[in-house]
This record gives C-alpha cells, sequence and structure tokens, in this order.
C-alpha cells in the first residue's frame, strides 16, 4: 500500500524536493502546505488521516507544534525537519529531526518508521 504522507514547509523549492524524494521513495503527497492555518484547517476536514508527516519547525516565524499535537491526538506519526539543529520545545523528544537539506536515506529510515507506528 502506497502511503499518504503530509508535508509542511514554507520555502516551496524545499516542498518540492521533499515531494520529489517521497516520489521517489514510492509515497504519495497527501497535501503540501505553507503555513500552519492551512495544514490545521486541512486536518479538520473530512479526509482520510495521512499515514505520516514531514513538519519544517519554523514555518514562516511560526512554530508547527500546533500541527504535530493534533497529527499526535490522531496517532498520525510524523519527523520534524529543521536546518537549526535541536528542537526549540520540549514534550516532542522522541519525534525523529531529518536535518536539511534532507537526503533520501533519512527520509527512507523516517518512512521505516512510519510504518512500525501504525
Amino acid at each position: 500500500m502506497t502511503k499518504r504522507i503530509m508535508i509542511v514547509e514554507d520555502e516551496a523549492l524545499v516542498a518540492m524536493m521533499i515531494e520529489d524524494l517521497l516520489g521517489d521513495l514510492g509515497c504519495q503527497v497527501a497535501g503540501s502546505f505553507g503555513a500552519v492555518g492551512e495544514a490545521l484547517t486541512w486536518l479538520g476536514g473530512d479526509q482520510a488521516d495521512p499515514d505520516g508527516a514531514v513538519l519544517d519547525v519554523n514555518i514562516g516565524g511560526e512554530m508547527v507544534f500546533p500541527v504535530a499535537d493534533a497529527l499526535r491526538r490522531r496517532g498520525v506519526p510524523f519527523v520534524f525537519a529543521t536546518g537549526y539543529g535541536d528542537l526549540p520545545r520540549r514534550g516532542f523528544e522522541d519525534i525523529g529531526v531529518l536535518s536539511k537539506p534532507i537526503n533520501i536515506g533519512q527520509l527512507s529510515l523516517a518512512l521505516q518508521k512510519f510504518g512500525e507506528a501504525a
């Protein structure tokens, strides 16, 4: 079964790169969002939950943690992506972090863990 992955990334070129990597790994993009509010609105809709998500930590100066909280409540596995190193918030120590620029090996390992979480 093809995994449907949600992306929250405010830089269009980075989002397109992640979409391409996901495609190379046999995944489908469930939705790609450049703002926290857009992602939360989509999650509140009536479509099926994604199988996982890749979340940039800083979305245009806004932290992505409300989206992470919503995904966690739904039981959807996710991973953070950041160019900053450590996460600026406690409570997500158990969540994987992909360093930017994301490479396909890192992403593949994260996707495998999504399968284990399901």
